[in-house]
């Protein structure tokens, strides 16, 4: 496109002309009628600002501790999936602009770039930064383990485990392009192609959809919190997490946070916007753990007001994605 890009929006209308079709879908989609996707942007401007005047606001700080961890702002990086389809050097090249704006950055599990290459990059300039590393439970727990001991060892923060994905979501993008990773790529923290969701034919479905029914697994219940619990020191924080009750679960089972969540609308269409149960989750955990969100957030506006509502700090996925592609 001509001309500065000025929002997300411009980012994104730039995405979806440099990205190959079925990863722009990919990145872009929700589930089913993506109903949800729409609100948890929307959501943002059912809610209105009251501005108090005169208040002295020539010197601000934005910054924020997260977990012990101080950051410059409170908004953090999401897990995005598979960033090297973006730009070649997907998540390492979005560990450095964190490190750069002095913010953390949660990776995926299914990143195209290795645990340690994206603490490497994060480290690269000399100071350190803040990773968080996503989890997914496999079927395979030891592979699980495995990954959970990576990250402590390469010295990332905390672990966000996703427990709103037994099952993938329904895209239905996903399905018509019958989506994979391009040949050239893996999900680099697994060894086999299996795994590293590199087999070269998944069928009429999504690709991703056959992998996570192959590989995730779907008794995941309470219990697999105390699980985790005891085979890490890291903070854990529930990654999903859209009612009062869960949430109360969630800190009856000792867990450090909640990221208010509905997987960027990608798992269940029909559920809230995260900006409307935040107040609800804040209010039911009474202080006893850190809250985020993510999901909706396009603006600085956004931000603001899910502090108001309670929030420690938002996370934001696709705006990053965007912001990669035009960066190609």
């Amino acid at each position: 496109m001509s001309g500065r890009h000025v929002c997300i929006g411009d980012f994104e209308e730039e995405a979806k002309k440099v990205l190959p079709k079925a990863i722009y879908d990919y990145y872009r989609s929700g589930a089913d009628q993506q109903h949800t996707l729409g609100d948890n942007v929307a959501a943002f401007n059912r809610w209105y600002l009251l501005p108090r005047v005169l208040r002295d606001v020539s010197t601000v700080d934005l910054s924020v501790s997260l977990l012990g961890q101080t950051l410059s702002m409170p908004i953090c990086v999401a897990a995005t999936a598979m960033q090297r389809m973006a730009h070649p050097e997907g998540e390492t090249a979005t560990a450095r602009a964190c490190q750069t704006a002095g913010t953390g950055m949660m990776l995926s599990s299914w990143a195209t770039s290795t645990i340690e290459e994206v603490m490497s990059a994060m480290t690269s300039r000399g100071s350190t930064g803040t990773l968080w590393m996503q989890l997914y439970i496999y079927k395979d727990r030891e592979l699980t383990l495995s990954l959970v001991r990576r990250a402590e060892e390469a010295g990332y923060k905390a672990i966000f485990v996703t427990v709103d994905t037994p099952y993938l979501g329904r895209r239905w993008d996903d399905v018509r392009n019958r989506f994979k990773l391009p040949s050239h790529l893996s999900m680099s923290n697994f060894s086999t192609a299996s795994l590293a969701f590199s087999e070269g034919n998944y069928g009429n479905d999504s690709g991703l959809s056959v992998y996570v029914a192959k590989a995730i697994d779907p008794t995941l219940c309470w219990d697999d919190i105390t699980w985790l619990k005891k085979h890490t020191h890291l903070p854990v924080i529930v990654k999903g997490i859209l009612t009062g009750e869960d949430a109360i679960q969630a800190v009856n089972y000792g867990v450090d946070g909640v990221l208010v969540s509905n997987h960027g609308a990608r798992q269940l269409d029909g559920v809230p916007a995260t900006l409307d149960v935040l107040e609800e989750v804040v209010c039911a955990v009474q202080g006893r753990c850190e809250v985020y969100l993510d999901g909706g957030v396009r603006r600085g506006t956004d931000v603001l007001k899910a502090l108001a509502l309670g929030a420690k700090a938002v996370f934001i996925g696709r705006p990053v994605l965007w912001g990669l592609a035009c960066q190609y």
